[in-house]
Formats: C-alpha cells, sequence, structure tokens
C-alpha cells in the first residue's frame, strides 16, 4: 500500500502535527510495507509565508522531526515538494482544467481561512488542486489526514475520476483518507484546533524551561483547588490523555474528580509526561538540527528517488492530450 502525507514549511512542527500527522504516518508506513511518501509542502507554504530563509529553516526543522521520530529514509521516499516542482505545478494545471469552479469555491478550509486572514490570495483558493497534484502524481493510496483534510481527499478522488471517466481507462489511482479517530483533532492551549496560524501551540521541541512557559498558558477555567473538576472539559488533561497510559489516564481522572488537585499540578504533570515521552526523539531532533548536512543528503537522495515516478505519470497524462 503506498501511502503519502506532508507537511507545510509554515513553522517548526508542533505538537498537534506530531500526534495527528507524524507518528501515526511513520507508524502506518512500517505496518504497510514501507512504501510512504513523506515530503515537505513548501510549494503549499508560499500561500502564507514568502520569506525564503523562514521557508528553508522551516524545512529543515520539519525534515529533523520526520526522522527523529523513525522514518526511515532508505525504505520509503523523503522529499521537498519544490524540488519536484516542474511536476507538480505541470499536474496541477492539467487538473485545474477539470475542476469545477463551484468545488473550490464551497471548499470549507478556503471559506474559513478567507474568514480570518487578510492576504486571500489564487494560491489559497486552488490549494485543494495541488494537493490532488500532491497525491496523484505518486499514485498514493492512503493519505493518512486530520479530520478537516476529509473534504480535500474527496475533491481529489472527483477531479481524478473525471479524468479517468474522460480518457476512459485509469489514468490516476483514487486515494482514499485515513484518518485516526483518536486523535483527529489535537486542541491548542485556548481549546481550539491546534495552529501555527494561530499561535496556540507547543512547540515539544523547546529547551525546557520554555516549554514548560508554554504548559502553563494552557486556558483553564475558574474551578477552585479544593473543589472537583471535569476531566473531559479540560484542556490540559484532553492533552494528557493523548499520551498517557490508560492506569496514568484514570489516575489523573480520580484526582480531578476528587478535588484537592488544581490545574497547576495538572500541567506539571503534563510537562513530565512530554519531557519523557519525547525524550529520544527531543534529543535526535536536536542532533540533526546540528548536522543539516545529513538532512540534505537524504533529501536530495529521496528526490532522485522519487523523479522517476513523477516523470512517468506526467508521460502518462501527456499521451492523452497528445503533447
Amino acid at each position: 500500500m503506498r501511502i503519502l502525507t506532508g507537511i507545510q514549511a509554515s513553522g517548526k512542527p508542533h505538537l498537534g502535527n506530531i500526534l495527528g500527522a507524524i507518528i501515526p504516518a511513520v507508524e502506518l508506513s512500517k505496518q504497510l510495507g514501507n512504501d510512504s511518501f513523506l515530503f515537505i509542502a513548501d510549494l503549499h507554504t508560499l500561500t502564507s509565508l514568502k520569506e525564503g530563509e523562514s521557508i528553508r529553516n522551516n524545512t529543515f526543522s520539519i525534515a529533523a522531526a520526520w526522522l527523529a521520530f523513525g522514518f526511515d529514509t532508505e525504505k520509503n521516499y523523503f522529499y521537498r515538494q519544490s524540488k519536484l516542482a516542474p511536476y507538480h505545478t505541470e499536474l496541477m494545471w492539467y487538473l485545474n482544467c477539470f475542476t469545477p469552479f463551484p468545488m473550490l469555491a464551497n471548499a470549507h478550509s478556503f471559506k474559513d481561512k478567507a474568514e480570518k486572514l487578510s492576504d486571500v490570495n489564487a494560491g489559497l483558493f486552488t490549494y485543494p488542486v495541488l494537493q490532488a497534484a500532491d497525491i496523484l502524481l505518486y499514485d498514493a493510496q492512503i493519505i493518512p489526514v486530520g479530520k478537516d483534510q476529509r473534504q480535500h481527499i474527496e475533491m481529489t478522488r472527483d477531479i481524478a475520476n473525471s479524468v479517468n471517466k474522460k480518457y476512459n481507462k485509469d489514468i490516476f489511482v483514487l486515494p482514499e483518507a485515513r484518518i485516526n479517530e483518536e486523535v483527529m483533532t489535537i486542541p491548542g492551549i485556548d481549546g481550539v484546533k491546534m495552529s501555527k496560524s494561530l499561535n496556540n501551540y507547543i512547540d515539544v521541541f523547546l529547551p525546557e524551561k520554555d516549554l514548560l512557559k508554554q504548559i502553563k498558558k494552557i486556558v483553564t477555567d475558574t474551578t477552585a483547588l479544593e473543589d472537583p473538576k471535569d476531566p473531559e472539559n479540560d484542556i490540559t488533561f484532553r492533552l494528557y490523555q493523548l499520551m498517557a497510559s490508560k492506569s496514568e489516564i484514570a489516575e489523573m481522572r480520580a484526582q480531578y474528580l476528587a478535588g484537592g488537585y488544581g490545574y497547576g499540578h495538572a500541567k506539571q504533570a503534563l510537562f513530565d509526561l512530554m519531557l519523557q515521552y519525547f525524550k529520544e526523539a527531543r534529543e535526535k531532533f536536536d542532533y540533526y538540527l546540528a548536522h543539516p548536512e545529513i538532512i540534505e543528503e537524504k533529501l536530495q537522495i529521496g528526490e532522485k528517488k522519487v523523479k522517476p515516478i513523477a516523470e512517468a505519470t506526467i508521460a502518462r497524462i501527456r499521451a492523452e492530450f497528445k503533447f
């Protein structure tokens, strides 16, 4: 089974990226036979970030995170979207010509961002088509995504199916969304979905003191220390249970319900858990960032390996247009 997923280079990976995308994708690649395409979506990043140096730094941070969590670059495909840009953007144009305007106009993600952002550019509008090209270019079968991206995968299938029907042949593989129901949405420190654009994220790779400061900013209600608390509606507890064992979760839930256990205690427990949970990954992340030449070498190898697959797909669709 061929798996594909990517992360924008709009910032260093945060807890939401790690729990919702990186760890599940790495584990899925191991389960399904190591035929995964994991890439840094730096072309998509231009919809929100235009500074080249920032994009480059973020790209290396994201690559370091994939490596820190054990992605096997020898058995899989690891690359920067921009290094294969001629293939991604050419296929995007072909797909644009099969994409109905209302489909893009009705995209939930675009509507949501258009209401919140001042820079509502055409790239943001056609984002789903480039995403479709990212997927269809490599005949990907399984796409691990969050619940908010389900519609984009459905759009990819619709566009691909339009092409297949037009030429009465299976030019493109129709991908399936794979959503981990347990970690569909990772709450930020304000309870809204964790996002770099909302600045409500937790950076697990920060130095310990800075990480603790971020955790202490998690929003809580005003329930007094001595009173019982509702764990299910508390952000700190919701984050804690994503990483803790069943016994640890049960213990913290009991402490919430018993009273005499403050949110400060819960945040300290979350901090201690994160240091333990991410200990090895934090060490590896720092190592790779200190040795960017290793990251660059792995990416270049992956880009050379993936290029023939992209070329074959472009040749396949060009043949239908007699180009």
